[in-house]
């Protein structure tokens, strides 16, 4: 069997040889702890400022709409830093006030070492170079000894440089993350406040599905109205003439009959393309994997498509996987520039993922069309989820997650 092509937004093992460690490797490993130990001193930086104005502005920030604000501010900083969504939560008084006086007892002491250390390591390069103002005064912080000479202060200088650089790059970044998840978990919501989300979305997905319902059944309506209804009737009327002009006009009774033959032909099409959209056939005689299999191959765009064991799966959600990676695909064809694309669906345990990516332009937003907006309401429908990942540029990642235990 040939090997499935490697897209770009494919995540497979690197070669060996890209493993193996090198200089390269090295430099990389470096630029990437140091990036690390920036992210971190600017994070604690900016929590030792907050934690100053907590501490200053504390009667203000005791006024709840402004201790929401204020605390949500600092979530939204801390998912940033963690990689995390950070969506808003209701309010809550007791657990914003909780966590101004957490804010200043941690934040001040791990911004206070951070503003230590990183001055100490901005500072180091100045000291070295005034050296002769004070040759007897131990300035360097890590290392001091008596400077007789432009070699001695640089090398000493070098010295305290690369160990206050290592302490950054080994401090900052654990520092950083560990004031984050403090300041999550401070801020997470108790289990009435998760129950009173649960309930509030629940209550949404449940008007969703009701007015999705709704929607549906009207365009049901509309398509067998203005569609198998005309026909049916156009077929009746023509069955009529040619029954009461039968005797007189035998031939005309006969072109009569032909033509309500092709309405009904017609009207058997228009009658499969309705029952389609509600449940599609193809389900029930192929089952997902192989309806994703017929649809792939009609793409607009070549489509690679990886499906794992699924075990058994309810009609709903299948219906709702086809649907979604249906739109998905159109969407390629019709938005993305895409040359090629790729549709993955696994389950893990009680949840089906669906996963449909192409390498074209990017840019897709499901608050700009109603595609990507039915997909997000017929997954919630079944408490499911919908994420998008797609920067400027590409690649494209639609994800569906639903439950199907």
């Amino acid at each position: 069997m040939e090997p499935p092509a490697v897209f770009p937004y494919d995540t497979g093992t690197a070669p060996r040889a890209a493993r193996t460690p090198g200089l390269p490797g090295l430099r990389g490993a470096v630029r990437a702890r140091w990036a690390g130990a920036r992210r971190g001193g600017r994070y604690l930086l900016g929590t030792l400022v907050d934690a100053a104005l907590t501490l200053l502005a504390a009667p203000a920030l005791c006024v709840p709409p402004l201790a929401q604000r204020w605390a949500e501010r600092h979530r939204r900083r801390a998912g940033a830093l963690l990689g995390q969504p950070v969506e808003p939560h209701p309010r809550a008084a007791r657990r914003n006030l909780g966590w101004l006086v957490t804010q200043v007892g941690t934040g001040l002491p791990a911004g206070g070492l951070a503003l230590l250390l990183l001055g100490c390591l901005l500072l180091t390069p100045v000291i070295t170079a005034l050296w002769w103002a004070f040759p007897a005064a131990p300035w360097l912080p890590v290392m001091s000894v008596r400077l007789t000479g432009w070699g001695t202060a640089l090398a000493h200088g070098l010295v305290n440089l690369a160990v206050l650089a290592a302490l950054a790059a080994l401090v900052l970044p654990p520092l950083a993350r560990a004031h984050a998840r403090c300041c999550l978990a401070v801020l997470a919501p108790s289990p009435a406040e998760h129950l009173v989300e649960r309930v509030t979305e629940l209550t949404r997905t449940r008007t969703d599905v009701l007015q999705a319902h709704s929607a549906e059944l009207r365009r049901i309506e509309r398509d067998l109205h203005d569609g198998t209804q005309a026909r049916l009737v156009a077929i009746a009327m023509r069955l009529a003439v040619a029954g009461e002009s039968f005797a007189d006009d035998p031939a005309r009774a006969a072109v009569l009959v032909r033509q309500a033959h092709a309405e009904t032909e017609d009207a058997m099409s228009e009658l499969r393309s309705v029952i389609r959209t509600i449940y599609p056939p193809v389900l029930a005689d192929q089952g997902l994997p192989g309806a994703l299999g017929t649809l792939t191959t009609r793409a607009g765009v070549p489509t690679r498509m990886e499906v794992g064991p699924l075990g058994e799966v309810p009609a709903a959600v299948e219906a709702v996987a086809y649907f979604a990676v249906t739109e998905a695909l159109a969407n390629v064809a019709r938005h993305s520039r895409a040359t090629r694309a790729s549709v993955r669906v696994t389950r893990d345990g009680a949840l089906l993922r669906a996963e449909i990516a192409d390498d074209g332009a990017g840019g897709a937003d499901a608050a700009r069309g109603t595609g990507l907006d039915g997909m997000r309401r017929r997954a919630a429908a079944l408490d499911g989820s919908l994420g998008i990942s797609s920067p400027p540029g590409g690649p494209t990642v639609v994800t569906v997650e639903l439950p199907c235990a």
